[in-house]
């Protein structure tokens, strides 16, 4: 029996890094600290052992699926390499390398999650921080569009509620929580105000959440009837009613007396507001807001990212190719343009003719037009052991799991990286041995 400490685990993206982990007889019988999410996902590994290699779903030797996966590879005119967010910066590095020699496109799973938020910061910029920051200054805390209680269950006890920071002395007595969303969360019911927002009206809420905060008289409101209820102009945003119906105005007056009161201030957001055809522009509208509100105060805007290492996918892909998603790679030099080269997009249209999974469980995440060409073409996955691709596989690479089988460095969601370590041994390689191996190969 062995106990390790400081363990990092990668299953959302606050990638915990303060774990006690106790091993015996090669499985994990405890881990101190873990959330919902995290335990029973370590005490799952080495529960069971597939072959090392598929063919067909049949056990087979891996010269074979080597030799087969190159051969898929070396055969295809548009191939499209996706996944990434449970790998490694090795195993991402090794990715692009390989996409690069196959003229493949490369994408990550930001192209189903935050790809709004990306083109939205590369167009007005963002007020950013690290957790450390949020945990030491924020004495406002906004979560829009995200339920932290379900999908990241330890990100108001480690970062953005709880702890004790250096400026925010006492804690959660300190700190001004706020719920912005479409129903009542269980982040909302635990949180100081919650601002029912519709989620076809978030873009509207931010913006008159900007004027609000600036102090401008809110514009007149189309009038229910010809000739009457026109609103006055030259009131004052407290005076003035909401562009908004029901009780969100009133919401957001009480949001907006908690901002113009806070020293420090944060806005998370998750896929409330990344959803929908425009939701970049809403996601402007956000990012628009915390700049302006960084004349009174300090404040700053952060994504929720889902997967462990998907920060990870992206500042790999951008310090490699200058772009962090969906990259084409089949003229010999990297292009970028979101909904051309978005894998989810490609397989939609019928375009990539071999796909290369680095993770198949985000396939689930895909269209329905995108799954269906996924089962018409030869699929590649490398997966870890307990992992069921969700479409036919051609080749299968059973995958050793960073920060349980192998080391690694794996990008909190606010980029900073964060060491893995071993805790169990294992014979399957990593996905970047197997990557680098189909490197060689279709050279």
């Amino acid at each position: 029996m062995q106990t390790f400490t400081s363990v990092g685990c990668t299953v959302c993206g606050c990638v915990c890094d303060d774990l006690a982990v106790t091993v015996d007889a090669g499985r994990v019988t405890e881990a101190r600290g873990a959330c919902r999410l995290a335990e029973p996902w370590f005490r799952s590994q080495n529960a069971t052992s597939p072959p090392a290699t598929l063919l067909d779903g049949t056990p087979c030797e891996p010269e074979a699926a080597f030799a087969r996966a190159a051969e898929i590879l070396r055969a295809a005119r548009y191939p499209l390499v996706y996944g990434l967010s449970r790998s490694t910066t090795e195993g991402q590095r090794a990715a692009v390398a390989l996409a690069d020699r196959l003229g493949a496109t490369i994408d990550t799973t930001a192209s189903t999650g935050h790809a709004p938020s990306i083109i939205a910061l590369q167009q007005v910029g963002e007020s950013t921080c690290t957790l450390g920051e949020v945990k030491n200054r924020a004495d406002l805390v906004v979560f829009w569009g995200s339920d932290p209680v379900v999908t990241h269950p330890r990100h108001l006890e480690r970062y953005s509620a709880d702890p004790v920071g250096r400026w925010v002395p006492g804690g959660r007595a300190d700190r001004f929580i706020v719920v912005v969303d479409e129903e009542e969360t269980e982040t909302a019911k635990v949180a100081d105000l919650f601002v029912k927002v519709p989620a076809a009206r978030n873009w509207e809420a931010l913006w008159e959440l900007r004027m609000r905060v600036r102090e401008e008289p809110l514009p007149p409101a189309p009038s229910p009837k010809k000739g009457g209820g026109e609103r006055d102009a030259t009131a004052s945003p407290a005076e003035s009613p909401s562009l908004l119906r029901g009780g969100v105005g009133e919401g957001l007056t009480a949001l907006t007396q908690a901002i113009t009161s806070a020293k420090c201030g944060v806005f998370f957001f998750g896929a409330g507001v990344t959803r929908g055809k425009l939701a970049h522009r809403t996601v402007e509208a956000l990012l628009q807001l915390v700049t302006d509100l960084n004349d009174r105060g300090r404040f700053y805007a952060r994504r929720m990212r889902r997967f462990g290492d998907v920060a990870g996918a992206d500042s790999v892909l951008a310090w490699q190719t200058g772009y962090p998603f969906g990259v084409n790679l089949s003229r010999g030099y990297p292009r970028y343009n979101p909904g051309e080269f978005t894998g989810p997009d490609i397989l939609a249209r019928g375009e990539a003719d071999a796909c290369l999974l680095v993770g198949s469980e985000t396939v689930a995440d895909f269209p329905p037009a995108a799954i269906e060409h996924l089962k018409r073409i030869p699929v590649i996955a490398l997966d870890s052991p307990g992992a069921e691709a969700p479409v036919p596989v051609a080749v299968r690479f059973t995958t050793a799991v960073y920060g349980i089988h192998r080391p690694g460095t794996a990008y909190r969601m606010d980029e900073v990286p964060i060491p893995l370590r071993v805790l169990l041994p294992t014979d399957y390689p990593s996905d970047a041995d197997v990557l680098n191996e189909l490197l060689k190969r279709v050279r």
